[in-house]
């Protein structure tokens, strides 16, 4: 094996640290982010077993793509490097481009879906108030007829 595949796997490894870095940030963030009774909350630890067993299998995929699954002694190393190298370095900026991203893709996209449902919620309300009004002298006259029918029946 040549030093530049070497380099290169040891890169790879120190890459998926970094993703698994990220990853179990962002299934940590949404485990604190729900309620207290929450069953995302109740289940947190299976979530975060099943996050290392994703992130155990992507870092394998990547390592059998640059070195056909051969495993050496510095790809742990190298991978919890990356770890490190993320929750030092990445952290801050991940964090500051996920709530931009949430600031100017999601809240605009969720803001225009609860305005959408909104107005059509009303545009139903203003629709069944018309016909309730253009229904009522009807309703009037059925209690009129249903009213006089029973009371001569009572007699």
């Amino acid at each position: 094996m040549s030093l530049s595949v070497q380099f290169l796997s040891l890169l790879a490894m120190i890459g998926t640290g970094i993703g698994a870095g990220v990853f179990m940030d962002l299934i940590g963030t949404g485990i604190d982010a729900t309620g207290r009774r929450s069953i995302i909350r109740k289940y947190g630890v299976f979530l975060e077993v099943i996050g290392w067993i994703i992130v155990g299998c992507a870092s394998f995929y990547i390592l059998f793509l640059v070195r056909d699954g051969a495993w050496r002694m510095y790809d742990p190393v190298a991978q919890i490097c990356g770890m490190l190298l993320y929750a030092s370095i990445f952290h801050r900026p991940f964090r500051f481009f996920g709530r931009l991203f949430n600031m100017l893709i999601l809240k605009p996209i969720v803001f225009v879906i609860v305005l959408i449902y909104k107005v059509i919620r009303q545009i139903f309300r203003i629709i069944f108030r018309v016909l309730m009004f253009l229904l009522k002298p009807f309703f009037y006259l059925y209690d009129k007829i249903y009213e006089s029918l029973f009371k001569n029946s009572e007699k």
